[in-house]
């Protein structure tokens, strides 16, 4: 039996219990062997092989070793998987990649240079909506795509007192949920020609940005990007997770991908139903009529597997560093767009 990869962990907050955990200890080829976090007693309590080890520069020391998680605060990410690379391992940084597009192409160029892997841990490219609706797309359901529109709302009216709203670099709605927002949209259609936004703060008492829309223009085509923390979900009576119409119909996927809440529930990716989406996507033919396909299954254990196929052999990792600085290039042009209130061409300097 071929040794498997051991996983370091640097960070076991909301990000690294609920969503790299679990999806790390799925991967057959990977051991989660160690995590960085100040709460032994829970990682005891998950399991206790896996160390806990008191501070990155520790873990990073450790040759055993192979491969990081950073699974930190934003403005952190940059720096750890900077010096994760220096010290020989191989890397996954949770999203947003870096805070501007400048780290973005810095981290890049030294993981080129580094002999090892660096990825950006977009798991919700194995979300079943976005995987759905890729599919009717590719096979022409709806013609050419001349409109998409993707939203990602949470219904979040009160401030809550956490980094991701308190104001600090990174924090916002636009880093937390944009980046996914964004890979999405360029998985399916590319880089676009400009970028407008307008991103503001608009609960009582919030000082980070709260609400985001996002318009990708492309030629012939717009795709409006959209969340917010105080707007509910189709499920609750918000806007469909995606409404994408073409001159020859129209996709409208209701309801987000279930895998997120049944981390939180505690099913893993080898339990009965993981990643099934119930919630069929609707096609709509543009002369009345209306078909249902069945959603595709999700299957975010998947990033962790390909990412271990990756190290293990050298193959194409699931998000390459191209597509990871394209991401932060579109979540740049839209702060410039927001900030000064007006078109940003692509591609930045």
């Amino acid at each position: 039996m071929t040794e498997r990869i051991r996983v370091g962990l640097i960070g076991y907050g909301m990000a690294g219990r609920v969503f790299h955990v679990p999806l790390i200890r799925a991967a057959p080829a990977l051991e989660l062997a160690a995590i960085v976090t100040s709460r032994a007693e829970e990682v005891a309590a998950l399991d206790p092989a896996i160390r806990c080890v008191a501070t990155t520069g520790a873990l990073l020391a450790d040759p055993s070793i192979q491969a990081v998680v950073v699974a930190t605060p934003s403005a952190t990410h940059a720096a750890i998987a900077a010096d994760a690379l220096r010290a020989g391992k191989h890397v996954v940084v949770d999203k947003p990649f870096a805070l501007s597009l400048a780290e973005a192409r810095a981290l890049a160029a030294l993981a080129r240079t580094s002999g090892r892997q660096l990825a950006v841990f977009h798991n919700r490219r194995f979300d079943s909506d976005y995987l759905s609706v890729r599919a009717a797309i590719e096979e022409g359901a709806i013609g050419r795509v001349t409109h998409c529109e993707s939203h990602f709302d949470r219904f979040r009216p009160e401030v809550r007192d956490r980094w991701r709203e308190d104001g600090s670099a990174g924090s916002g709605v636009w880093f937390d949920l944009g980046p996914h927002l964004v890979d999405q949209a360029l998985a399916l259609f590319g880089r676009p020609l400009a970028v407008s936004a307008d991103i503001v703060a608009l609960r009582p008492g919030s000082v980070a940005d709260d609400w985001a829309q996002v318009v990708l223009r492309y030629d012939g085509m717009r795709v409006v990007l959209h969340a917010s923390l105080h707007a509910p979900d189709a499920a609750g009576g918000g806007s469909p997770r995606f409404a994408v119409h073409g001159d020859k119909g129209s996709l409208i996927k209701r309801r987000l991908d279930p895998q997120e809440g049944q981390l939180i529930a505690g099913m893993r990716p080898d339990d009965a139903g993981w990643g099934i989406d119930t919630d069929p996507v609707e096609v709509h033919d543009g002369a009345g009529g209306m078909a249902l396909r069945p959603a595709a299954r999700g299957c975010q254990e998947q990033f962790y597997r390909q990412m271990a196929e990756s190290w293990a052999t050298g193959s194409a990792p699931p998000i390459s560093l191209d597509e990871a600085v394209a991401v932060q290039e579109v979540i740049e042009a839209a702060l410039l767009s927001a900030r000064a209130e007006r078109v940003v061409t692509l591609p930045l300097p």
